[in-house]
């Protein structure tokens, strides 16, 4: 059974940081596009940033940029968002996600999910 698993949420100032993990097991995807998401409550989920397989590549929402970065240790099945600056906005359900494909568009559609971990910036 496939599973990602975030952890790493919980509740920051506003200017703090926090980073998020997300570990996969039941399968690897050293070899896959993989994201992280954001769902605020009354909104839609939206896309927050992407890291190519290698992790040479990577994209991120213009509301974040600058500001989080994604990276992903294959070895470890793991991928992370350092989130810096947190802005009360940033408050969320983060989700992991990976595409069952090493190419193509990061913006893509995500084959598998995460359960998500929250995230709490007060002001």
């Amino acid at each position: 059974q496939v599973q990602l698993v975030e952890s790493g949420g919980g509740l920051v100032q506003a200017g703090g940081s926090l980073r998020l993990s997300c570990a996969a097991s039941g399968r690897t995807f050293n070899r896959n596009i993989m994201g992280w998401f954001r769902q605020a409550p009354g909104k839609e989920r939206e896309f927050v940033a992407a890291s190519n397989w290698s992790g040479t590549i990577s994209t991120y929402a213009d509301s974040v940029k600058g500001r989080f970065t994604i990276s992903r240790d294959n070895a470890k099945n793991t991928v992370y968002l350092q989130m810096n600056s947190l802005k009360p906005e940033d408050a969320a359900v983060y989700y992991c996600a990976a595409r069952s494909t090493s190419y193509g568009n990061l913006r893509g559609t995500y084959e598998y999910w995460g359960q998500g971990t929250q995230v709490t910036v007060s002001s």
